[in-house]
């Protein structure tokens, strides 16, 4: 843990945590994007991205700001309006989710969607443990943090989702080679679906409706990738 150490210190809230997190995570899912591609995605989402994104999160979290994981969005507060929103507004970005595939992959690959049963579900459940460890470090940490340190929604939310847009940026560089065109447009739905979660986060300040956001919007990349 000495690396952390390095970035960062004891106290309560920090502009240093938040910079010092975001800049751990990029450099790691940068190095990996770089890397050729040899992993299966369910092993990218349910060994690497908890090691290289959750981990560090949880452990700024308790170890150093010795805040309770409720901090993080993790609590009953508005439960039910926090599923409403989410579903809600998640059917929105279902169709948003779409289009992002179109431009991440170059069109909805509708052969592909024939799957079993089994395989439809585990999918979901990806997509579920997917959507629930990003929206916990850039919601329920970044966001959150931004907020509560700049005491302004709009801004913690825009510099927030311009993060959440730069951590998608390796993908589109490394692995899937998109011109400037392609990846601006991709981008930019990366964006605002990231305003979008945050902004859904602001009303209800449960994680559960981002979550629920996230995967109603990452479901479909997956389905046609």
């Amino acid at each position: 843990m000495k690396i952390f150490n390095r970035f960062f210190h004891h106290q309560k809230l920090s502009i240093k945590h938040v910079l010092a997190l975001f800049s751990i995570i990029f450099v790691f899912w940068s190095f990996y994007r770089y890397l050729p591609q040899v992993l299966p995605l369910w092993a990218e989402e349910l060994i690497l991205k908890p090691l290289f994104w959750l981990i560090p999160t949880f452990w700024l979290v308790r170890k150093i700001e010795k805040q309770p994981f409720s901090s993080l969005g993790f609590n009953s507060q508005k439960l039910f309006p926090s599923i409403y929103w989410g579903i809600g507004l998640g059917l929105v970005f279902a169709f948003e989710g779409l289009l992002t595939n179109i431009f991440k992959y170059k069109g909805l690959n509708l052969i592909s969607f024939d799957y079993s049963p089994f395989k439809f579900l585990g999918l979901f459940v990806l997509s579920l443990i997917t959507a629930f460890s990003e929206e916990t470090v850039f919601r329920g940490y970044i966001f959150n943090r931004l907020w509560r340190i700049w005491k302004n929604e709009w801004v913690a939310n825009l510099v927030s989702s311009v993060l959440f847009t730069l951590i998608h940026l390796p993908i589109g560089l490394f692995v899937l080679n998109y011109n400037l065109l392609v990846m601006s447009a991709y981008l930019f739905f990366v964006f605002i679906f990231a305003f979008g979660s945050a902004f859904v986060f602001g009303r209800t300040k449960n994680i559960i409706a981002s979550i629920l956001l996230h995967l109603f919007w990452a479901w479909p990349i997956v389905l046609f990738r």
